[in-house]
């Protein structure tokens, strides 16, 4: 398992390019969790676009800061909560995001249309409840709206998205939203064509069995954070 500090260095990168892609839009947090299972690192409140690996806060999952005093966004039990009921998640995501959130407001669903979503084959489901995940009660809900899902949509409000480890949740994060881009794009010309259950049972082994478009987001991911540091330096 990585060290704290290779984690933080991780949600650092994937930080600078969610916000630099415009998913961090004034709201929004990512977390890990650590070598300790019952304990993560997160995006404090107000973690900004210039942040830093030591700027992540380290909890446990009672949101107990532990030697730190930074603020804790306000939607913490959305991490706390999915880390409680799923062991296997390893990297938590919520944002704001425009295309996905649109569909929980719409009579179009959401499915898989483009084939790497396929990692979606399992289905997003909706969360009822458009309210601020602030207390344990609404995390817990929200969880079990998830489920075993990689994502959910938040009614009218936006997504959490789960993934093994960061390289996971980020590339997650980023089909989600594309998918919803094309699928929203494909409503806007007619009828939108999903990807049959079929013909995702043969796709989705083959992206998950070498996690190469993982791999292939996460490198994207690096080589647009060094670039803009390369600009701003």
């Amino acid at each position: 398992m990585e060290s704290n500090s290779a984690l933080a260095e991780k949600l650092n990168v994937a930080w600078k390019f969610f916000y630099g892609r415009g998913f961090v839009d004034g709201f929004g947090h990512i977390s890990a969790r650590t070598a300790d299972p019952d304990q993560i690192l997160i995006a404090p409140h107000n973690l900004g676009r210039n942040s830093k690996p030591e700027e992540f806060a380290l909890i446990d999952l009672d949101g107990k800061r532990i030697g730190n005093e930074a603020q804790m966004p306000s939607e913490l039990p959305i991490h706390l909560e999915i880390y409680k009921s799923r062991p296997d998640v390893g990297s938590v995501a919520h944002f704001h995001c425009l295309y996905p959130t649109c569909f929980s407001m719409s009579e179009v669903e959401l499915r898989p249309t483009y084939f790497l979503a396929s990692i979606f084959r399992g289905g997003i489901p909706i969360h009822p409840d458009s309210r601020l995940v602030n207390d344990a009660e609404r995390g817990v809900s929200l969880a079990r709206t998830l489920g075993p899902h990689r994502a959910a949509l938040m009614k009218a409000h936006g997504i959490v998205v789960t993934g093994a480890d960061i390289v996971e949740m980020t590339a997650s994060v980023f089909i989600l939203e594309d998918n919803a881009h094309r699928t929203w794009i494909s409503a806007a010309m007619g009828s939108v064509e999903y990807l049959s259950d079929e013909d995702m049972a043969k796709i989705e082994p083959e992206l998950l069995k070498t996690r190469g478009p993982y791999r292939r987001i996460w490198a994207l991911c690096e080589d647009e954070v060094r670039e803009r540091e390369r600009i701003e330096s």
